[in-house]
């Protein structure tokens, strides 16, 4: 899985059990080099040559998704003949399921043949085909691994962007993206300090949350918008930032900018957990985002009723749950099951998602 933030790839090998339960194995990542980061933010935008770049940014992920696999079955100690398949998601440049696609650079043919293994891909398109929006495809995966009858919980992920899922009490679950997580504060903190982004949220820590700024950025239509809902850097953006930077016109100091950020990422996730899961007894919270040590504080000074921990307390440690996600939906479509909630989609119905590349 490479998701929003565009830091890098991090998988998974994962065993299933008999009922489809996932068990990790081993956990690998690789940093994206800074040419491919900076080559798969440029292709967020339109741009000159963009069909020619994309084929070479998709080959170039290829051979960084083949050095994880590669790492992961050296942990195990295992061969490629011993794995099924690869979930390979991709990396997201566009998502615009209000006009009918979600485009996730990607070669998995090229994985298959280097790697030696079947490769699923391609999971969001069916979802989008049926009407859905193609996001979050967590929600199942949740379910199956976090759900409890008899008791609503709620999961939190915080990549780039936050995506919420509602496992409630009476087994029906809801999710949506609930708006920027990772991407604007990591975007703030590259452009102020160098860094790739805010170790622990000590520099948001550091400053002072800036009250009519962060009025200024939740008048944005989306935070209102019922689900089913997903997003990504083709609304919040650097462009998104500059234009309320520009109306709040006050001269303010980045770090304070940065701790009206992750502000902006605590209320908008506290009232989406408060209007879907407010009767959770807890809130498992997983992805880059729970390293943010400041998030998690304000997170919990925010829903002082609830439990506010990480997904590790569950069994699956917080860096590992999206790459195991994408294990289960391709275990999922290598069964002829559907992986998709069209509760959380929108989608017409459940669907069996990815596109099949044999070894």
């Amino acid at each position: 899985m490479s998701g929003t933030s565009l830091d890098g790839v991090d998988g998974v090998l994962a065993e299933f059990s008999a009922a489809g339960m996932p068990k990790v194995v081993s956990h690998a990542y690789r940093a994206f080099p800074e040419t491919l980061r900076d080559e798969l933010l440029a292709l967020n935008t339109s741009g000159p040559d963009e069909l020619h770049r994309a084929a070479l940014a998709a080959s170039t992920l290829a051979g960084l998704y083949v050095e994880v696999v590669n790492e992961l079955l050296v942990h195990a100690n295992a061969a490629p003949p011993a794995v099924r398949a690869i979930g390979s998601h991709g990396q997201t440049v566009r998502h615009r399921p209000a006009l009918g696609y979600s485009w996730q650079i990607n070669n998995p043919a090229l994985l298959a043949e280097r790697s030696g293994i079947a490769v699923v891909s391609d999971f969001r398109s069916r979802d989008v085909a049926a009407g859905g929006q193609g996001a979050p495809l967590v929600a199942a995966f949740h379910r199956a691994l976090f759900g409890c009858a008899g008791e609503t919980r709620a999961v939190l992920n915080l990549g780039g962007i936050s995506n919420l899922t509602a496992l409630l009490a009476n087994g029906q679950t809801t999710g949506f993206d609930c708006g920027p997580a990772n991407v604007l504060m990591d975007l703030w903190c590259l452009r102020h300090t160098g860094q790739r982004f805010d170790a622990d949220g000590a520099w948001a820590a550091s400053g002072t949350v800036l009250p009519r700024l962060l009025d200024e950025l939740l008048q944005e239509p989306y935070f209102a918008a019922l689900p089913p809902k997903s997003t990504g850097r083709d609304l919040f953006n650097a462009d998104w930032l500059a234009n309320r930077l520009r109306r709040f016109d006050v001269q303010c100091r980045p770090e304070d900018v940065q701790a009206t950020l992750c502000e902006l990422t605590a209320i908008t996730c506290t009232q989406a957990v408060e209007a879907h899961a407010g009767t959770a007894n807890e809130l498992l919270v997983c992805g880059g985002g729970a390293l943010n040590k400041h998030l998690m504080r304000r997170l919990a000074q925010h829903l002082p009723t609830m439990a506010v921990g990480l997904t590790d307390d569950r069994g699956l440690p917080a860096q590992h749950v999206e790459a195991a996600a994408f294990a289960w939906l391709a275990y999922k479509h290598l069964h002829g099951e559907p992986g998709n909630l069209s509760a959380v989609t929108g989608a017409a119905g459940p669907r069996v998602l990815g596109a099949l590349y044999p070894a």
